[in-house]
């Protein structure tokens, strides 16, 4: 149906801030990944950090219900500004498409974001997601972008979603209390004790953790499509994945064959 394969990127809050405020490296060296997969592949970006962009402007306490809308709302064009000024580098225009948990629960709202996104490849328009915080109900939200992401990829037919975190894989044990961990480099299933693990994100602003990366890989694996978990911080193994089939680092979670 596509001329080109199509790919969901996703990158959390802990790679695009640092220290109170954007990591503008970092952002570039993301925004300059993204440029080069578009000759291979029809890219959708979904972006955490609405949150913490707030915060670099207006100190609330992101626990309080109302404090992290607020943030949402001051972040958002704080952070779509910032991608605004990388693309234009790149004379690459984007489009923000906002949602929440209930537009994947209606048919007709599902359509609606499908089409948006189909409409925006076709145009040649970078599309930019992120989960609505601002006017939506806490029984409307995923809660992490991880899940968000994985509705996304499905809903849309990606071919892959790419989660660029503050981990570059999916470890046999804890790396940070086991220095003989290993990463697992392909993983065909997961365990509801490994699902049902504690959350633990490395970041204040982060809303998930290792665990929600499984969560959202098993919901894709349950789909037949695939999940690949790489650093966001040196993006040299998902650029070696993505433009030269080259599995370096990162895990890959994968549906067994049939």
């Amino acid at each position: 149906m596509y001329s080109k394969k199509r790919i969901v990127l996703k990158v959390g809050s802990s790679v695009l801030t640092d220290s109170g405020s954007i990591a503008k490296e970092r952002m570039l060296n993301l925004v300059s990944l993204i440029v080069k997969l578009r000759d291979k592949y029809e890219v959708i970006l979904v972006t955490s950090a609405a949150v913490s962009a707030g915060y670099t402007a207006l100190k609330l306490d992101k626990k309080e219900h109302i404090g992290k809308k607020v943030l949402a709302a001051v972040g958002q064009p704080i952070l779509m500004s910032a991608y605004k000024r990388k693309f234009d580098i790149y004379n690459l225009d984007i489009s923000q498409i906002l949602l929440t948990e209930d537009d994947f629960d209606s048919r007709k709202r599902t359509e609606i974001f499908r089409q948006i996104i189909n409409t925006s490849l076709e145009e040649g328009i970078l599309p930019i997601v992120n989960e609505n915080d601002i006017s939506s109900t806490p029984d409307q939200l995923f809660g992490d972008n991880d899940q968000l992401a994985a509705r996304v990829a499905h809903h849309i037919k990606s071919d892959l979603l790419v989660i660029l975190s503050d981990v570059d894989g999916y470890y046999d044990s804890n790396p940070n209390e086991n220095h003989d961990a290993k990463i697992r480099k392909i993983v065909n299933n997961i365990t509801e004790e490994e699902l049902q693990a504690v959350h633990s994100p490395n970041d204040e602003f982060a809303s998930g953790g290792i665990v929600t990366k499984l969560i959202a890989a098993d919901y894709l694996m349950s789909k037949g499509r695939q999940m690949f978990l790489c650093s966001g911080f040196d993006l040299t193994a998902a650029y070696e994945y993505l433009m030269n089939n080259n599995h370096t680092k990162g895990t890959l979670f994968k549906p067994k064959d049939k």
